[in-house]
């Protein structure tokens, strides 16, 4: 007899690629090309990304997954005596195993507030370190970093976005935004922040593959020329550079065909809304108010047990001895069918 497979809601990078990317892949896979991202494919690529960022001097560089880009970003910024502000539950916080420390830059966590850090923090944190009398012997904020959305799937509204770049500019510090899970953002209708604003406010920020629709990769944008010399040897020496870079770039200039990547989040922002509809009809507490594609669920050690005979979650955090947030994330490749027996499963 056989055992039905539960469907899992654990994270949103379980499925492959999306199914033109695999045929994209597929049509080019005999073909000769040249490496390291040199390729006719990747420069089609990112002349799309320059295109939809409105940025037409971005230089724009794939590399193959979140934490790499992260820490090769950030050590290519940052002077060595510099570290980064990140929200304390930011992802280089706290999910990146000291990948950001291991380069030798410190990660100065601030308070936050359902995921994000606020401007009146950032400027509080950098007026306290310039008039510290001491802070030649302390780590020189260089960065800030942000997520959008957040880890906690919540979005900077523009004007807080704007405000926040304000500071970091008019302090001689870096920008720099982690877009992970940007497509699923793109498609929120509570997001007002579009690609061209986030080329306009940061220095640097990424668009992400791996969590949207890609098999894997990332693509690191810096809108302003020359922003960060010597990126692509920056690149290599931290082990990041894909010597087939023409299936990095393939795979991006498939997203950015048709408006695909502002698309594909479309699912995953529809299928949340319905299993969010359902919490609240049903009764369940909601941890934070997400409105992207995850959703932290707060269960009791009962609820968890009964549900996880049926679909599969992802663990956060416990609250107490009884009491546990769970994480739902939906994706892109969410089946309808998998949302009704999550519904039906409440």
């Amino acid at each position: 007899m056989s055992i039905a497979k539960r469907p899992s809601f654990g994270s949103d990078y379980l499925e492959g690629a999306h199914p033109a990317i695999l045929q994209r892949l597929v049509e080019t896979n005999l073909e000769q090309s040249a490496g390291y991202g040199t390729d006719t494919y990747s420069e089609s690529a990112r002349n799309k990304i320059r295109s939809a960022c409105r940025a037409p001097e971005a230089a724009v560089f794939f590399l193959v997954g979140g934490t790499q880009a992260n820490a090769t970003v950030i050590d290519a910024i940052l002077y060595s005596y510099q570290g980064v502000l990140a929200a304390e539950t930011g992802h280089i916080s706290i999910h990146e195993a000291g990948a950001i420390e291991a380069s030798g830059h410190k990660v100065l966590p601030l308070p936050q507030t359902n995921g994000k850090l606020s401007a009146k923090d950032i400027c509080h944190y950098l007026d306290r370190y310039w008039k510290d009398e001491t802070h030649e012997h302390m780590v020189m904020p260089g960065m800030v970093y942000l997520s959008q959305p957040t880890e906690y799937g919540t979005l900077y509204s523009l004007s807080e976005l704007k405000e926040i770049s304000e500071i970091c500019h008019r302090n001689q510090i870096a920008l720099y935004v982690d877009g992970a899970r940007l497509a699923y953002a793109l498609a929120c209708p509570e997001n007002d922040v579009t690609l061209p604003d986030l080329a306009a406010l940061c220095d640097a920020f990424y668009i992400g593959g791996t969590k949207c629709g890609a098999l894997f990769g990332e693509a690191v944008v810096v809108p302003r020329h020359n922003f960060i010399p010597h990126f692509f040897t920056i690149i290599k020496q931290h082990g990041a550079l894909l010597a087939k870079g023409r299936i990095a770039g393939i795979q991006f200039e498939t997203l950015f065909t048709d408006n695909l990547y502002e698309k594909i989040g479309q699912t995953a922002i529809e299928a949340a809304g319905r299993i969010r509809n359902a919490l609240y009809d049903k009764g369940y507490k909601l941890a934070i108010p997400s409105p992207t594609n995850q959703i932290f669920i707060e269960l009791d050690k009962a609820q968890l047990a009964a549900l996880s005979d049926k679909v599969e979650l992802g663990f956060w955090e416990n609250l107490d001895e009884n009491r546990i947030i769970m994480r739902i994330a939906t994706s892109w490749a969410t089946r309808k069918e998998d949302v009704d027996q999550l519904i039906a499963s409440l």
